[in-house]
Parts: structure tokens; sequence; C-alpha cells
């Protein structure tokens, strides 16, 4: 599996040889340096560690520190674990690009916390539709309505769609299109939106479900 950490720096959109405008996304991916390989042997499965961002060494603890320090890594402020078929492949403190996994033309599966929304009613959150607004209707226009409970089975089934907290949750769009790479600045381009506010840490994939 390729896959690097990212951070997204908000949406544009470029036009192609045709003159027509794709809306992309820009994301600062990587580099990253691997801190920590896992094999089957050991571990029971094959992953690598990668950090992003590097961080002063006085905002990390002693242990943590200390887990950087024997990858020969600086510490970094995001850890991400990735399952990879070869661990073989990879050396301690080696360093990962955008350019070494990726390129135009790839899709790419992007993950990460959605923008939170805070409590929202079940039109903003569930797209209701709402009730009427005439004809002697109270204040009930946004109100969700009978939620179909009676003395059987005398409680409301769980996943019933309802008010409650909106966003802030662990989100991946799939199949998303390499657009452009910029490998000096190691910028990432995708088409699309992504989870997140600008600033949000992404983790981008190789797709699973290509088709292509």
């Amino acid at each position: 599996m390729k896959a690097i950490v990212g951070e997204k720096l908000g949406m544009t959109q470029i036009f192609d040889d045709e003159s027509r405008a794709i809306p992309v996304t820009i994301i600062k991916a990587g580099p990253v340096r691997v801190t920590q390989i896992k094999r089957q042997e050991t571990d029971g499965y094959g992953a690598i560690q990668i950090a992003f961002k590097e961080l002063a060494s006085r905002k990390v603890n002693r242990a943590t520190a200390g887990h950087f320090a024997k990858s020969g890594v600086p510490p970094a402020r995001h850890v991400v674990e990735v399952r990879v078929d070869d661990p073989g492949a990879f050396v301690l403190g080696q360093e990962i690009t955008v350019s070494d996994l990726f390129e135009v033309g790839q899709k790419a599966d992007v993950t990460g916390i959605s923008k939170g929304k805070g409590f929202a009613g079940t039109i903003k959150r569930h797209n209701f539709s709402g009730q009427g607004a005439s004809h002697g209707a109270h204040k009930v226009h946004r109100a969700p309505g009978s939620i179909g409970a009676c003395a059987t089975p005398a409680r409301v089934f769980k996943g019933k769609r309802l008010p409650g907290r909106m966003g802030g949750d662990t989100t991946t769009v799939l199949n998303l299109d390499v657009v452009q790479i910029d490998a000096e600045r190691n910028l990432l381009m995708v088409r699309g939106a992504v989870p997140g506010p600008k600033g949000a840490v992404l983790v981008i994939r190789e797709a699973v479900k290509s088709n292509a």
C-alpha cells in the first residue's frame, strides 16, 4: 500500500489543454520519514510507521524522543502506520516524497477529519424536507415529526435519523484523480474536495477500489 501524510492548503482551479476549468484541492504531501518497521516474524504483520511535519525537540517527552532517536529522525508532529507487503524494502530514516508514490493520472483515496458542524437538526444533518409552513401550522416547520414508536416496540430503534452532533468524523473520499504533482514543493493536486478545513492533516493512499 502506497501512502503519504499531507496538509490541506485549500482549493483552486486549473485549466486543461481544452481550456476546461478543473476544481482541485492542493495538498502539501510529505516528505515523510520512516520511523519504525514492523515485520511478520516479530509483529505478526508488515507495516511501516511514517512521520510528518518536524517538531521542536523541547515539545516531546523523553519516551517519544527516544522512539524517534532510534531511527535517527527528528521528532515529528504526526505519525501514521501504513500496511505494506514488503517491509524489507524500507530502511529506518528513509525519506519518502510524493513523487516517489504518485503520478499524474493515478487515482487516490484521501482520509481526513470532516469539518465539525456542532449540534444540528434533521434538515441540515439528514436532508429532511421540513413540514408545511401554512394553513395553521405552528412553529414546527423544521421539526422532525413523528418517529414512529408506539406501545410496540415502546422504544426508538438504534440508528434512527434524529438531531445530533454533525461532522468531526473520520471520512474517506475515494477515487480522486491526481491532476498535477509539484515535486520541488511537495505539492499534490487532486480533482475535487477532500475532508477537513485548511490546515487539516490528511492521509493520501493509492486507490483500493479503482477500476482504472
